[in-house]
């Protein structure tokens, strides 16, 4: 099976001065949420996986890089679901939700700095 993997995307929600990032593709669903918070030098995490799900891997990563680009405490949710992906896809999928998280942080920093 071919996947195109055009329908990942990311959906941020404001919550006061904190974010909710949401990340989907194929059938979405809840898989995995980490939420970030800065700490000197970097940010913590702290991770929730629904069984048998893997997103985990993916949104630990994406969320502490966020919260230390940012500075504010950032909770990513993912649910990433294709039917029989290759490891070649899986890896594929990561590449796209790293990439997804870059042009937010650019987006998003952009608009801090006119904002200041």
């Amino acid at each position: 099976m071919n996947h195109g993997f055009e329908d990942i995307r990311l959906v941020s929600v404001p919550m006061g001065r904190d974010l909710l990032i949401m990340i989907t593709g194929g059938e979405a669903h809840i898989g995995a949420a980490s939420t970030a918070y800065p700490v000197a030098g970097g940010a913590e995490v702290q991770t929730s996986a629904v069984p048998g799900h893997k997103e985990h891997v993916l949104t630990e990563s994406l969320a502490k890089r966020a919260a230390a680009a940012l500075s504010c405490t950032i909770t990513v949710v993912m649910g990433i679901h294709y039917d029989g992906l290759s490891r070649e896809e899986i890896q594929r999928i990561s590449s796209i939700t790293d990439e997804r998280m870059n042009e937010f942080l650019r987006s998003a920093q952009t608009q801090e700095g006119a904002e200041q």
